[in-house]
């Protein structure tokens, strides 16, 4: 299993959607980054992501999981390259993980939640994974 982390500005979809989605999931649309659209094409069905509110929060909120591998993107013009893939939350994190915290961990330095700030689908090392869920107060 491989673990991402997805952005999503709260007021375009924000967690509470997520949830209300169901277990069926629903499409991670709208990704317009190409860096990004690799990184969806890479997703597995069971994989992991951390659920992102952006812009105004900049925290970590929820884990969702991939459901259903890339596929066109249904908001883009026919024969576009964008793809999405259906998520689905799994659970919410007990306390949800600020950006300022995720900064002050020396063991998160290098995640591309602060290199790549702008990405809005990335990749999550497993060691970094374990270390947010701990954070945030789930078992990992």
């Amino acid at each position: 299993m491989a673990y991402w982390l997805v952005k999503s500005e709260p007021s375009a979809w924000s967690w509470d959607d997520q949830v209300k989605a169901g277990k069926k999931g629903e499409p991670w649309t709208g990704v317009r980054n190409h860096a990004a659209k690799l990184n969806l094409m890479r997703m597995k069905k069971g994989d992991r992501a951390f659920f992102y509110h952006s812009v105004d929060e900049k925290r970590i909120v929820g884990v969702v999981e991939i459901v259903r591998e890339h596929y066109p993107d249904p908001t883009a013009e026919p024969g576009s390259p964008w793809v999405v893939v259906d998520v689905k939350a799994l659970e919410a994190l007990p306390t949800p993980v600020t950006l300022a915290a995720v900064k002050a961990e020396k063991s998160l330095s290098e995640m591309a939640l602060l290199k790549l700030s702008r990405l809005s689908v990335q990749p999550v090392t497993d060691a970094e994974w374990t270390r947010i869920c701990e954070m945030g107060g789930l078992a990992g």
